[in-house]
């Protein structure tokens, strides 16, 4: 289930963090929720339950509609209905699965408010809201279909429920995604409508998802949708914008209204499988097809990738056109281009004829060696021209632009809507075109405030301690701050961070230990940043539509330039396909991975990929293939990389990949899979992470700090789905790495973790995160650090699969009589099944015998005698020993056995 953001988000912005080791968790949480009741705003202590589920009575239309309107706006992409699979198969289903909790209506609120083992607690709902769809939830589902499960309510039950004196928090319907200032420009996929525009199309049934007929959709796949009237609040409070499509250097529309768009996207109100459409009235459309003729051959003819559906992705070949990036001045936002040999700057303006919005485009184009057509719009539209050097004509149902070679202009295009009376004759007295030059050298702050914000020191017990360094929430332009990247300058106390929400910001103060962060805001707009990297202090970031270069001319660290470093990866109307992460190597190659379509076959090349850019950005390549919702990039000491994947259609279980370039990695929903659909077809994952330990893991980071001691130089793994960190113990048996997950002592984030960086000058680990689509944890992002204190760890970071039985290396010494003890370790396997349906259950489970116990020669070692030992998809070794001190340790490894390895001498 998601989130449907209410006045409660507000109440719930500031958490921090709970518990999630073992010992802690069931001292505050013995029932198994997620939260304890101390985690709770303090209204949930005095809910006056037995007046919320008397007033049903009363008020059941009005509860049941509301109900059902929050069960299908946020609680069905996940759990679907009887009739349509939700996104997550495996998530619970009303209609026929047993509750763990209890199924009367205070249980289920307890399970709503608290979480319950995947089902994360819903912080957004208010109380009223809760009963509501618990409401709906027994009348739609539990009556009709799962008689059984059906709770009634009777006095001497309502008799035995909490009396409070108050409902909670008044419910509102809260969408910051609407109410966020983005700037005056955001890149996203849009699909260019008109009023009264026809349902969107959205297939449902059994995955793979058939295609929806998209032959006629208008979606510029990278628009950027540009505000053209004057006032605060951004692109999303404007009421006239245009939309540029830099895969096709065309402009896909104009629309003017009330609403920017209509916000349906999963980044947006958190719906699945749609992209967001623009509201309000369109007065001018182009198609999906080139807008300048090719320089060469003077055809529109579009030459690019031709997908199963017939239609055509990707950006224009270089020769043609190509998009170098957008400037921004003040409110102005400049696109660049090239058409052929020329260069084009292009700004976009809004002027009025009789009270009718004209539409502007501006355009300094300097010499090219050819002639130029440009189509404008179709027949019909009102198009007049102001400036010299250019011709309007008819050609094909369109007015076409044309433009003699060998001389710079400068013109000014205006365009109304069909039928428009007196555009011509308000061409004469325009404003000429302008010279954009001095709009593309930097320009007065648009952000100028610095923000800050508390760090709040960790107290916690064990060998690591957990700093919060959380964002400003009370931010002046309502960032939800879903941290989404980060990274450092060579001066280790500033840092750059990125959000999914389009926003990188500047971090000063993380090694002054001043109790302070500074932050400043320093690009906007961007679309769905997920990876960030500072390369010769240069900041790179990875979004849907690029990989973009961030620019500042004039010193006051604001982009001034955002240049499409590299845009070669295509990019379709599907919500799934992010791109994930940012690394580089040696020689200064960039590295980042693009997710597969969820539930559905590829349509591009790119779908579910690791990419490869050249350190000049001019070249493009496929390292590896078959993923199916890849977060993020790790690059490992030998020249290869991991890559994580998650549980789903193809995946049984989430995946941790050590990746060979050329690999082929399960999704057979991917582009061009193997005929071979069997383990003997893909390459093998380093570990299957059952979804107890992780349900969405994210990047992996090698640690490289001396102060994290015996860490230093292993493998950690971020949780996304559960706000953890892991260590990475494994092995190389031949050419399959081979190990198991071991969770970090350390307490859950109240966010998903997303990404990592070792700080060079304290050594320490700093993290950020972000809870947007999938996770458990309440908290839409967080900042946080990770400091190693002189404690012992007694942690594993080893391990070995042989014919013999498992050896664990830990980083301190252990206690050799507790070793020895059999009784103290659990070892159990599992199979899984590997198939287009979402995920697996549990095959075979079995408990081996430990038959001996010994701790090897450097007493850091614990070896394990298991004769049924044989290779698994899935082991769970479970130990209870004590360290050298005397102190006890428990813990778990969750591992693979692929291939077993020679017995111990």
């Amino acid at each position: 289930m998601h989130r449907l953001y209410s006045f409660a988000y507000s109440l719930f912005a500031l958490w921090i963090f709970f518990g999630c080791n073992p010992s802690k968790k069931e001292a505050e949480s013995p029932t198994g929720f997620t939260l304890s009741e101390s985690d709770l705003p303090d209204y949930e202590k005095d809910i006056d339950h037995r007046g919320l589920l008397t007033a049903l009575d009363d008020r059941h239309d009005e509860s049941i509609r509301t109900g059902e309107h929050i069960y299908n706006n946020i609680c069905f992409n996940c759990h679907g209905n009887p009739d349509q699979v939700g996104s997550i198969p495996t998530a619970f289903k009303f209609w026929e699965d047993k509750f763990k909790v209890g199924n009367d209506p205070y249980s289920i609120y307890q399970t709503l408010t608290r979480g319950y083992g995947s089902m994360p607690p819903q912080v957004n709902l208010t109380p009223v809201e809760k009963y509501d769809i618990i409401n709906y939830l027994r009348e739609t589902f539990l009556q009709k279909d799962s008689s059984d499960q059906y709770f009634e309510i009777d006095s001497t039950y309502l008799a035995s429920l909490p009396v409070g004196t108050t409902t909670g928090p008044a419910p509102k319907e809260f969408k910051p995604w609407a109410e966020m200032d983005y700037g005056n420009f955001l890149i996203n996929t849009y699909e260019v409508v008109g009023l009264n525009a026809t349902p969107r199309e959205r297939s449902s049934g059994p995955s793979p998802l058939p295609d929806e007929n998209f032959s006629k959709a208008n979606f510029a796949y990278k628009g950027i949708a540009v505000r053209l009237d004057q006032g605060p609040g951004g692109v999303a409070a404007g009421k006239a914008w245009m939309l540029f499509d830099h895969d096709l250097m065309r402009v896909a529309g104009a629309w003017t209204g009330n609403g920017f768009i209509d916000w349906e996207a999963i980044l947006f109100n958190g719906k699945h499988n749609i992209s967001p459409r623009t509201a309000g009235d369109l007065h001018f459309e182009n198609p999906v097809a080139p807008s300048w003729a090719n320089p060469s051959k003077g055809s529109f003819e579009d030459p690019r990738f031709t997908a199963r559906d017939k239609r055509k992705f990707g950006p224009l070949p270089r020769e043609w056109a190509h998009f170098k990036g957008l400037y921004q001045f003040q409110d102005r936002v400049i696109i660049s281009y090239t058409v052929g040999n020329a260069k084009v700057l292009e700004t976009f303006g809004l002027e009025t004829v009789e009270n009718q919005p004209v539409f502007t485009r501006t355009l300094n184009i300097s010499p090219s060696d050819k002639s130029l057509k440009m189509r404008i719009a179709p027949s019909g539209t009102a198009v007049a021209l102001v400036g010299e050097g250019a011709v309007l004509k008819e050609q094909g149902g369109f007015t076409v632009m044309e433009i003699a070679p060998y001389k710079p202009i400068k013109i000014k295009l205006l365009m109304g809507k069909p039928g428009m009376k007196g555009l011509q004759q308000f061409a004469k007295t325009s404003s000429p075109p302008e010279a954009l030059d001095p709009l593309i050298k930097g320009g007065p702050a648009r952000y100028p405030q610095r923000l800050t914000s508390e760090v709040q020191q960790g107290t916690q017990e064990g060998p690591f301690q957990v700093d919060i360094m959380n964002p400003p929430f009370d931010s002046p332009w309502k960032n939800q701050f879903r941290l989404s990247g980060l990274d450092f300058f060579k001066d280790p106390n500033k840092g750059v961070i990125c959000s999914t929400d389009g926003d990188v910001w500047l971090v000063e103060g993380f090694t002054k230990n001043s109790g302070k962060l500074t932050w400043q805001r320093i690009a906007s707009g961007l679309f769905q940043p997920l990876g960030i990297k500072v390369v010769n202090e240069e900041i790179f970031v990875t979004c849907r539509d690029q990989l973009v270069k961030l620019h500042d001319f004039n010193g006051d660290r604001e982009t001034d330039f955002y240049e499409s470093f590299n845009n070669d990866h295509q990019v379709t109307d599907h919500f799934h396909e992010f791109a994930m992460g940012l690394q580089t190597d040696k020689e200064g190659n960039f590295y980042y991975a693009k997710s597969a379509r969820h539930a559905r076959e590829a349509l591009v090349p790119q779908h579910g990929t690791l990419i490869k850019v050249s350190k000049d950005g001019q070249k493009t390549e496929i390292i590896a293939t078959g993923f199916r919702a890849a977060n993020g990039v790790c690059l490992n000491p030998d020249g290869n990389f991991i890559v994580t994947d998650q549980e789903g259609h193809w995946n049984p279980m989430n995946r941790v990949n050590w990746v060979k370039e050329g690999g082929f990695y399960g999704n057979m929903f991917g582009f061009n899979p193997p005929a071979d659909s069997t383990e003997k077809g893909m390459e093998l994952p380093l570990v299957w992470v059952d979804r107890e330990r992780d349900q969405s893991p994210s990047e992996l980071l090698w640690v490289d700090s001396k102060k994290w001691g015996a860490l230093d130089g292993k493998l950690l793994n971020l949780s996304y789905g559960y706000g953890k960190v892991f260590v990475v113990p494994f092995e190389k048996i031949g050419e399959q790495v081979q190990g198991g997950v071991f969770e970090l002592p350390v307490p859950r984030f109240s966010t998903g973790v997303m990404r990592g960086r070792f700080n060079p000058g304290d050594g320490q680990l700093y993290l950020c995160g972000l809870s947007a689509w999938g996770s458990t944890q309440p908290q839409l992002g967080g900042l946080y650090r990770i400091r190693k204190v002189d404690q012992p760890m007694v942690i594993p970071v080893g391990i070995k699969a042989t014919s013999q039985g498992i050896e664990l290396n830990f980083t301190d010494e252990l206690n050799a009589k507790s070793v020895a003890d059999t009784a103290h370790y659990t070892v159990k396997t599992w199979d899984l099944l590997r198939s287009r349906k979402y995920g697996s259950k549990h095959y075979n489970e079995q408990t081996l015998t430990v038959s001996k116990a010994t701790l090897g020669k450097d007493k850091k070692s614990i070896l394990l005698d298991i004769p049924q030992i044989k290779p698994t998809w899935g082991m769970e070794i479970q130990y209870r020993v004590k360290d050298e001190r005397g102190k006890a340790v428990v813990g778990l490894v969750q591992n693979t056995i692929h291939q077993l390895g020679e017995g111990r001498e």
